[in-house]
């Protein structure tokens, strides 16, 4: 059966689990929010929604250099033990993470991070656009919300497609090692170093 991008937001709101995660538990309830609930909850995906009180006092700083040693990045990344820091798992998340920053350049963590000053600097840039283009004035505002989303999945770390997954974001990557360690882990903070460049600092 077809299950749609709605059904799939909404399951995911109320799990916190990842899209293709919800995905396929809604096609295996044949789209039943309730009974893909349950089998969320039944393989320990939904519980990631659970540690969002949680305070997450312990993790890893990472460094990733990478090869040729002109670009590199510092992470860090929060969990609540030093038992979970010392997992194979975390360690491996960290290390994606580091390397999904140097890719990619983000400007900051999440949409919070990225200042009033940027975004309307953008709104403005896009609005120009689409009136030098000439679209209908009704629909003006469409165009200026959906490339300014654009603008947030490109810049923002938990908006961007994984780069060794591009189906999945880096929140649902965090989301599946939250369900999987059973602790709160979030990325607090990253520098991005690049010969050239000033360092980028992000604090959320």
């Amino acid at each position: 059966m077809t299950i749609d991008a709605k059904q799939v937001k909404e399951l995911r709101e109320k799990t916190g689990a990842g899209m293709m995660d919800c995905k396929r538990a809604l096609m295996d309830s044949e789209g039943d929010i309730k009974k893909a609930i349950e089998n969320l909850r039944k393989s320990g995906i939904a519980k990631a929604e659970k540690k969002g009180t949680r305070f997450a006092k312990d993790g890893l700083v990472f460094s990733y250099i990478h090869p040729g040693g002109r670009l590199g990045v510092l992470v860090e990344i929060g969990c609540e033990t030093d038992f979970v820091a010392k997992t194979d798992d975390f360690i491996k998340l960290t290390k994606d993470i580091a390397m999904q920053i140097a890719a990619t350049n983000p400007i900051s963590i999440n949409r919070d991070g990225i200042s009033d000053d940027v975004i309307s600097q953008e709104k403005d840039i896009y609005l120009a656009q689409a009136e030098n283009s000439r679209k209908p004035a009704h629909i003006l505002e469409k165009i200026v919300t959906g490339r300014l989303d654009k603008f947030y999945q490109e810049n923002c770390l938990m908006e961007q497609p994984f780069i060794k997954d591009p189906n999945r974001k880096v929140n649902d990557l965090i989301t599946q090692a939250v369900a999987k360690l059973g602790e709160k882990i979030e990325v607090n903070r990253f520098t991005r170093f690049e010969i050239g460049e000033a360092g980028t600092n992000n604090n959320n």
